[in-house]
């Protein structure tokens, strides 16, 4: 069964029952069982079943079963490299960022009571 999901708008419950329906499409793929997995990635069969149910699991997990399903060459999509171009970062003549500033708020206006404007 094949299920369209826009990753953009859907909730992290629908990402993580669509990461488990893929990982578990791609088990039964290769005719491996759950017990078989469980022991390939170094975690229980129970913790395989949750996986594949779209519960919550720790991400060194998620690593690890990818890494038995032979899936570790595409860890690296999972967040594209950031770079900076040569050209912007001599635009820029500084380092690269190590840290976020934070968003600047708009300056507030100045303002008066409403008494001391009806002063002459």
């Amino acid at each position: 069964m094949t299920l369209n999901i826009d990753f953009e708008l859907a909730s992290i419950e629908a990402l993580q029952s669509d990461l488990g329906r893929r990982i578990e499409a791609l088990r039964l793929g290769r005719n491996i069982q759950q017990s078989q997995l469980a022991t390939e990635a170094g975690v229980s069969r129970r913790t395989i079943t949750r996986l594949e149910s779209g519960q919550s699991v720790s991400i060194d997990t998620l690593l690890r079963v990818m890494r038995a399903l032979g899936l570790s060459g595409r860890i690296a999509t999972l967040l594209p490299e950031p770079s900076v171009q040569p050209v912007e970062r001599v635009r820029a003549k500084r380092k690269e960022r190590r840290r976020a500033s934070g968003r600047k708020q708009p300056a507030a206006e100045t303002w008066t009571w409403a008494d001391d404007a009806a002063e002459p």
